[in-house]
């Protein structure tokens, strides 16, 4: 019955992680152009690290279809910058021009044919956020992390469900890895990307920060009880807690640069701010 324990927490972790890639505001968004002749699948950047332009390319080999791209900092009321899409072979290819860390752009295409508009995905703006460098072996080993504590979680909730032993092992396993991989890199691979060591509580209101603030608070509480006889019911809890946290999408409500002040906030609060101060 263990190895099945073990079997189902890493397929969860596993399926967790595939709806981390597909759910998260900052990996490309998937849409299709359709010329009325041919439906070409395209996808739109909505993230951009390092200090290069950020690169809009539709693959779409009709060279009869032209187009524009329009674009401007968001959020912001400001009119939109026009620049003409320029073929180079079956692509259509623009660039949106880089800006500071967690700073965003609000963008869209607009395509034609002989004069005939073409529905480009659902037609509404995307939101493309801006980043510094992170090196890999930084990012990928706090991904790795990351995940490596959810799967310790699962483990550790399923064992203390069944009784089974060595769940208060895993439970220390489980707080330790997310420790070193939330509250020591995790801040290392922000400051990198936002030059920001944390923008959660009590400095903001960051999502990805304040879960993982959420996910260490209930672990380190089923530390503190794990010598009472409820040791089993806590680490139950902190496990459904850190479930909970992993399925909010990664980047939700991020960090924002604030335009005006150059401050980085949290990416909820600044269209309402802009919003109510404008």
């Amino acid at each position: 019955m263990k190895s099945l324990l073990w079997v189902f927490a890493l397929v969860f972790t596993f399926g967790a992680a595939v709806y981390q890639r597909v759910t998260g505001p900052t990996y490309p968004l998937k849409a299709v152009v359709n010329t009325g002749i041919q439906s070409y699948p395209i996808s739109f950047l909505r993230s951009q690290q390092g200090k290069a332009d950020g690169p809009v390319i539709l693959q779409i080999p009709d060279i009869g279809v032209k187009g524009v791209l329009r674009y401007r900092k968001y959020p912001s009321h400001e009119e939109m910058t026009k620049v003409d899409l320029k073929r180079e072979g079956d692509k259509l290819i623009g660039y949106l021009p880089n800006q500071p860390p967690a700073g965003k752009l609000e963008y869209r295409v607009d395509l034609e044919k002989k004069g005939n508009p073409i529905k480009v995905g659902t037609g509404t703006n995307i939101i493309i956020r801006f980043t510094g460098d992170v090196p890999k072996l930084v990012l990928y080993t706090h991904i790795f992390l990351m995940f490596l504590a959810m799967f310790l979680s699962n483990i550790a909730g399923l064992l203390s469900l069944f009784n089974l032993r060595f769940y208060k092992l895993m439970a220390v396993f489980t707080f330790v890895i997310l420790v070193i991989g939330g509250f020591i890199l995790g801040p290392v691979v922000q400051k990198y990307a936002f030059n920001e060591w944390w923008t959660g509580v009590p400095f903001g209101w960051d999502l990805t920060d304040n879960k993982t603030l959420i996910a260490v608070m209930a672990w380190l509480l089923a530390l503190v009880m794990i010598r009472k006889n409820s040791a089993r019911v806590w680490i139950i809890i902190a496990s459904l807690v850190t479930i909970v946290i992993f399925s909010i999408p990664h980047s939700l409500w991020g960090s924002q640069l604030n335009q005006e002040t150059g401050k980085i906030i949290q990416g909820h609060i600044l269209p309402f701010l802009v919003t109510f101060f404008s």
